[in-house]
């Protein structure tokens, strides 16, 4: 190898030599390099830069498809998401419109499990493969739960339709049947007519009133301290006189009925009364007042209140308190 020194004496002429032809004489001349070193050495610089090159490529490329497949979890677990609220959505809607407290209280217990899945799945990140195929067999189970329900449901309001058109039916037997009594002679029409309107009181003028502490009417379900029913059993110059047990029924809007202390015979059942009044019935228009005392807490909405005497029920009406 030349030298500082040597470049230094070589930069001046040199017998018939200038410093690049020097250069080139060192170079090529006196210290040839072997081409059978210089081609290989080439070809493996150039295979290692298209190695690194293709390797770049290929880290860039998968980098873009693990973005892509992120992003696709992430859609995936959103859309898991708003089923699950769905579903959750879908039992609420069906609470409203069944009024039984067994299947309402299973409803509410799976909404809830719905709802304590859809909060696992907001705590799991979109990558835990795990957890999310875990929690998409939930789904598929909530699914398929949630189903069963709308079944039954629709079987329970088709029955009810089917009772609907039955009552309906045979209020139009019962009119025909009318019709034909008051097709008959005097002396049977009158026999009939007392057997039917004997048979059953009509209690009119039916009224629910709230009262507060201080004996106000009010129709603030929390401020009642007291229900009042007032009606009037109406006149029936057919029907038996004489002293007569009058029971009354108050009915929550959940259905479940506010107790009194026992029992009467209806349609060869017992049933809890909430209240019971004995009246003298002289076939005249009797009012009738009982007052139930509140002991439990009560709910706003629609209040059923139904009367019955003999045997039967002689009057029925909905009342609201807010």
């Amino acid at each position: 190898m030349l030298t500082n020194n040597c470049w230094a004496k070589a930069a001046q002429p040199v017998g018939m030599f200038t410093l690049p032809e020097l250069e080139t004489y060192y170079i090529k001349e006196k210290y040839p390099m072997n081409k059978k070193v210089l081609i290989p050495l080439v070809l493996f610089v150039a295979l290692l830069l298209g190695g690194i090159a293709y390797l770049i490529y290929n880290l860039n490329l998968q980098k873009q498809e693990n973005m892509a497949m992120k992003e696709l979890a992430e859609l995936d677990k959103k859309e898991m998401e708003n089923e699950y609220q769905r579903f959750s959505d879908q039992y609420s809607e069906m609470k409203t419109q069944i009024n039984n407290d067994s299947i309402v209280a299973q409803l509410t217990a799976e909404q809830e499990k719905t709802q304590r899945l859809l909060e696992e799945l907001r705590q799991v990140k979109s990558t835990d493969a795990r957890e999310i195929t875990r929690l998409k067999k939930e789904l598929a189970t909530v699914r398929a739960v949630l189903r069963s329900y709308v079944l039954e449901i629709d079987s329970l309001n088709r029955l009810n339709q089917n009772l609907v058109q039955e009552n309906t039916r045979v209020k139009d037997q019962y009119a025909e049947a009318t019709r034909q009594i008051e097709g008959l002679s005097t002396e049977k029409q009158s026999l009939s007519q007392k057997v039917a309107i004997a048979a059953q009181l009509d209690a009119v003028g039916i009224n629910l009133i709230g009262k507060n502490k201080r004996g106000k009417t009010t129709d603030n379900i929390d401020k009642c301290k007291t229900l009042q029913v007032n009606f009037s059993i109406a006149k029936n110059v057919t029907a038996a006189a004489g002293f007569k047990d009058v029971y009354v029924r108050i009915t929550t809007p959940t259905g479940n009925l506010l107790n009194g202390t026992g029992s009467f015979s209806y349609e060869n059942r017992n049933l809890q009364y909430s209240m019971k009044k004995n009246i003298e019935y002289t076939g005249d228009e009797t009012p009738v007042t009982l007052y139930w005392e509140v002991n439990q807490a009560l709910i706003a909405g629609n209040y059923q209140v139904s009367i019955f005497c003999d045997g039967n029920m002689i009057g029925s009406k909905n009342f609201s308190f807010k």
